[in-house]
Protein backbone atom coordinates (compact mmCIF):
# COMPACT_ATOMS: atom_id res chain seq x y z
CA UNK A 1 0.00 0.00 0.00
CA UNK A 2 1.64 3.48 -0.55
CA UNK A 3 2.15 5.67 2.49
CA UNK A 4 -0.95 8.30 2.85
CA UNK A 5 0.18 11.73 2.60
CA UNK A 6 -1.00 14.01 6.00
CA UNK A 7 -0.78 17.61 4.88
CA UNK A 8 -1.23 18.45 8.83
CA UNK A 9 1.55 16.09 9.78
CA UNK A 10 3.94 17.02 6.64
CA UNK A 11 2.94 21.53 7.55
CA UNK A 12 4.37 20.58 11.75
CA UNK A 13 7.31 18.92 10.66
CA UNK A 14 8.39 21.61 8.40
CA UNK A 15 7.71 24.25 10.69
CA UNK A 16 9.71 22.13 13.62
CA UNK A 17 13.01 21.82 11.06
CA UNK A 18 12.61 25.94 10.32
CA UNK A 19 12.51 26.87 14.14
CA UNK A 20 15.22 24.17 15.06
CA UNK A 21 17.50 26.08 12.14
CA UNK A 22 16.08 29.49 13.39
CA UNK A 23 17.36 28.59 16.98
CA UNK A 24 20.48 27.14 15.95
CA UNK A 25 22.00 29.75 14.33
CA UNK A 26 23.25 27.69 11.81
CA UNK A 27 23.20 29.22 8.21
CA UNK A 28 25.16 27.45 5.65
CA UNK A 29 26.38 30.27 2.53
CA UNK A 30 28.25 28.45 0.84
CA UNK A 31 27.95 26.79 -3.04
CA UNK A 32 29.70 23.55 -3.74
CA UNK A 33 30.86 23.49 -7.89
CA UNK A 34 33.17 21.56 -9.61
CA UNK A 35 35.54 23.37 -12.49
CA UNK A 36 37.07 21.17 -14.34
CA UNK A 37 37.86 18.12 -12.12
CA UNK A 38 38.16 19.95 -9.12
CA UNK A 39 35.62 21.34 -6.34
CA UNK A 40 35.19 24.43 -4.83
CA UNK A 41 33.19 26.55 -2.95
CA UNK A 42 31.76 29.21 -4.01
CA UNK A 43 29.64 32.48 -1.39
CA UNK A 44 26.27 32.51 -1.87
CA UNK A 45 26.04 35.98 -1.74
CA UNK A 46 28.56 36.53 -4.43
CA UNK A 47 25.72 34.77 -6.62
CA UNK A 48 22.52 35.83 -8.17
CA UNK A 49 21.50 33.32 -9.84
CA UNK A 50 22.56 29.63 -11.13
CA UNK A 51 21.10 28.32 -14.47
CA UNK A 52 21.18 25.75 -17.43
CA UNK A 53 23.86 27.11 -20.01
CA UNK A 54 21.68 29.95 -22.43
CA UNK A 55 21.52 29.80 -26.00
CA UNK A 56 25.29 31.54 -26.59
CA UNK A 57 25.63 33.55 -29.62
CA UNK A 58 29.28 33.82 -30.00
CA UNK A 59 31.66 36.75 -30.16
CA UNK A 60 34.56 36.93 -32.99
CA UNK A 61 38.29 37.62 -31.67
CA UNK A 62 38.08 36.90 -28.21
CA UNK A 63 39.82 34.53 -26.09
CA UNK A 64 39.05 30.62 -25.90
CA UNK A 65 37.85 30.65 -22.54
CA UNK A 66 34.78 33.62 -23.76
CA UNK A 67 32.05 31.17 -24.63
CA UNK A 68 30.16 34.43 -25.83
CA UNK A 69 26.98 36.67 -24.89
CA UNK A 70 23.45 35.20 -23.83
CA UNK A 71 20.30 36.65 -23.13
CA UNK A 72 19.09 35.84 -20.15
CA UNK A 73 15.50 37.71 -19.84
CA UNK A 74 16.17 40.63 -21.99
CA UNK A 75 19.88 41.25 -20.05
CA UNK A 76 22.76 40.64 -22.65
CA UNK A 77 25.30 38.50 -20.08
CA UNK A 78 28.46 37.68 -21.16
CA UNK A 79 29.65 34.06 -20.27
CA UNK A 80 33.49 32.50 -19.48
CA UNK A 81 34.05 29.21 -19.38
CA UNK A 82 35.80 29.47 -15.39
CA UNK A 83 37.91 26.24 -16.17
CA UNK A 84 39.58 27.17 -19.32
CA UNK A 85 40.31 30.83 -18.08
CA UNK A 86 41.94 28.88 -14.96
CA UNK A 87 44.24 27.63 -17.56
CA UNK A 88 42.39 23.66 -17.44
CA UNK A 89 41.04 22.37 -20.46
CA UNK A 90 37.57 23.95 -21.93
CA UNK A 91 34.40 22.35 -20.36
CA UNK A 92 32.76 19.85 -22.11
CA UNK A 93 29.20 21.21 -22.84
CA UNK A 94 26.82 18.18 -20.41
CA UNK A 95 23.73 18.69 -19.27
CA UNK A 96 25.04 18.41 -16.07
CA UNK A 97 26.46 22.29 -16.59
CA UNK A 98 25.61 25.77 -14.92
CA UNK A 99 25.85 29.24 -15.12
CA UNK A 100 26.28 31.38 -12.26
CA UNK A 101 25.15 34.91 -12.67
CA UNK A 102 27.62 37.26 -10.90
CA UNK A 103 25.71 39.06 -7.82
CA UNK A 104 24.24 42.45 -9.03
CA UNK A 105 26.56 44.20 -6.32
CA UNK A 106 29.38 43.44 -8.90
CA UNK A 107 28.31 45.36 -12.03
CA UNK A 108 29.08 43.08 -14.09
CA UNK A 109 26.49 40.83 -16.15
CA UNK A 110 28.54 37.99 -15.84
CA UNK A 111 28.43 34.69 -15.80
CA UNK A 112 30.51 31.61 -14.75
CA UNK A 113 30.12 28.46 -16.72
CA UNK A 114 30.82 25.48 -14.32
CA UNK A 115 30.89 21.62 -14.93
CA UNK A 116 28.23 21.35 -11.97
CA UNK A 117 26.62 22.36 -9.51
CA UNK A 118 26.96 20.06 -6.28
CA UNK A 119 25.02 21.81 -3.97
CA UNK A 120 25.20 24.11 -0.42
CA UNK A 121 28.41 22.83 1.73
CA UNK A 122 28.85 23.71 5.34
CA UNK A 123 32.82 23.93 5.39
CA UNK A 124 32.71 24.87 9.55
CA UNK A 125 34.35 21.94 10.53
CA UNK A 126 36.63 21.12 7.76
CA UNK A 127 40.17 21.05 8.12
CA UNK A 128 42.07 24.03 6.57
CA UNK A 129 45.43 22.90 4.87
CA UNK A 130 48.25 25.70 3.40
CA UNK A 131 50.82 24.10 0.44
CA UNK A 132 53.18 26.25 -1.53
CA UNK A 133 51.02 29.90 -1.09
CA UNK A 134 47.37 27.73 -1.55
CA UNK A 135 45.18 26.79 0.77
CA UNK A 136 42.68 24.57 0.58
CA UNK A 137 39.93 22.82 2.59
CA UNK A 138 39.59 18.81 3.20
CA UNK A 139 35.84 17.79 4.02
CA UNK A 140 35.43 14.65 6.02
CA UNK A 141 35.92 12.48 3.71
CA UNK A 142 39.04 14.22 2.81
CA UNK A 143 38.15 15.46 -0.43
CA UNK A 144 40.34 19.30 -1.62
CA UNK A 145 37.96 21.93 -1.78
CA UNK A 146 39.10 25.61 -2.83
CA UNK A 147 37.46 28.97 -2.23
CA UNK A 148 36.49 30.67 -5.12
CA UNK A 149 36.52 34.37 -4.34
CA UNK A 150 34.50 36.19 -7.09
CA UNK A 151 35.61 39.61 -6.42
CA UNK A 152 39.32 38.38 -6.61
CA UNK A 153 38.56 37.01 -9.98
CA UNK A 154 36.61 40.13 -11.76
CA UNK A 155 39.15 42.34 -10.75
CA UNK A 156 42.00 40.56 -12.13
CA UNK A 157 43.02 42.21 -15.97
CA UNK A 158 43.05 38.80 -17.52
CA UNK A 159 39.60 38.39 -16.78
CA UNK A 160 38.62 41.60 -18.08
CA UNK A 161 40.50 41.58 -21.20
CA UNK A 162 38.64 39.12 -23.48
CA UNK A 163 39.39 40.19 -26.82
CA UNK A 164 42.89 38.41 -28.19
Amino acid sequence: MSKRFNLREFQQEVLDKLQAQATSGKQISTLGIQIGAENWLVDMADIGEVLPPPALTAVPLTQDWFCGVANVRGNLCSVVDLAAFMQQAATPREARNRVLLLNARFGFNTGLLVSQVLGLRDSQSWQVQTAQDNSFLLDEEGAVWHKLDIETLINQPEFLQISV
